[in-house]
């Protein structure tokens, strides 16, 4: 199979690369780093011809800082797609497996005792102040009792970046439609491992910690640190961009999946973890918080094993292990 990354130098992508590469496909790379850029048409035009398949990796990644990174976020990630996704018309490929993300869904799932499933809204900055980090029920205000999100969930993206993946949902399954293509959309939580960018106010909370303890320095943990996520390891990721890409496409469609290790644990358990591993210092809770974060979000990873064959290979304890010095 002949395959154009994007991104396909980054933290992702060059693991995507090297998995396809190794399963015996031939791979073009684009990346901003190489001097060629997702929102440029003539760079495509010329790497897409004889392409069977794209992987989309390429995407400015983090949170956001302020308000001012909205015109980047929809500039790279809703606008760089909008070009590609022109050039895949033109030039034939029918086949994209796309790099989302878990921040789609906002808050994850979450369960009341007297009104079932339900969805609360973004937290209150009061509350967050006062260190009530719980989501109420929207509807009576009682404790809530997380749960696993599933692909059906529906999207309530709550900063910029959430926003501009949704986005590149929407516009792929425009694409899908009108072309006849098949979309396999990989709904990434929390990855982690070597390779992760680090130092940047954009950077991941694992590189963060890990960069914090390689200066020294405590990891602080914001909140109370019992928020949920779920760590999945990068390799599992990239070997399921390849399962995506050998999945039977579904023609006119686009299909998420979320790629996770369905085994959730706190944001403190994980920097606790790391700092074992390299010796301390222990991690600080700080009571901070981040009004775009959101309290938990843990996946069903169901359909993604169930329809591509996915199982996570790296566990939570081997894989910071291995992060904690990469």
């Amino acid at each position: 199979m002949k395959v154009l990354v994007t991104g396909s130098a980054g933290f992702i992508g060059a693991q995507v690369v090297a998995a396809f590469e190794e399963a015996g496909h031939q791979v073009r790379g684009l990346d901003l780093r190489t001097g060629a850029d997702v929102r440029d048409p003539a760079a495509l035009d010329r790497l897409l011809p004889g392409i069977d398949l794209v992987v989309h990796q390429a995407a400015k990644v983090g949170l956001g800082v302020d308000v001012a990174d909205l015109p980047d976020y929809v500039s790279v990630n809703a606008y760089g797609t909008a070009v590609l996704l022109a050039a895949m018309a033109r030039h034939g490929p029918r086949r994209l497996v796309l790099a989302s993300s878990m921040v789609v869904y906002g808050e994850g799932a979450y369960d009341c005792a007297g009104h079932g499933r339900v969805r609360p809204g973004p937290r209150v900055p009061a509350d967050l102040a006062r260190g009530a980090f719980e989501p109420p029920c929207p509807v009576c205000g009682a404790p809530l009792r997380r749960a696993a999100v599933g692909e059906d969930a529906p999207p309530d993206p709550r900063n910029a970046y959430a926003t501009s993946k949704l986005a590149q949902e929407h516009l792929s399954a425009n694409w899908a439609r009108e072309t006849g293509g098949s979309v396999l959309a990989l709904r990434y939580h929390n990855v982690y491992g070597p390779g992760m960018p680090r130092d940047t106010p954009y950077a991941g909370v694992a590189a963060i910690f890990r960069s914090e303890l390689e200066a020294g320095r405590p990891p602080r943990v914001f909140e109370d640190g019992r928020q949920m996520r779920d760590f999945v390891h990068v390799r599992d990721v990239a070997r399921a961009n390849l399962l995506a890409a050998l999945a039977p496409p579904r023609p006119g469609t686009l299909t998420p999946y979320n790629i996770a290790s369905g085994s959730p644990r706190t944001v403190g358990e994980m920097a606790a973890a790391l700092a074992a591993e390299r010796g301390g210092p222990p991690p600080v809770v700080t009571g901070e918080h981040r009004l775009g974060d959101v309290r938990h979000i843990v996946a069903a990873p169901d359909r993604a094993r169930a329809e591509l064959g996915f199982h996570p290979e790296i566990g939570f304890a081997a894989g910071m292990k291995e992060f904690a010095w990469s």
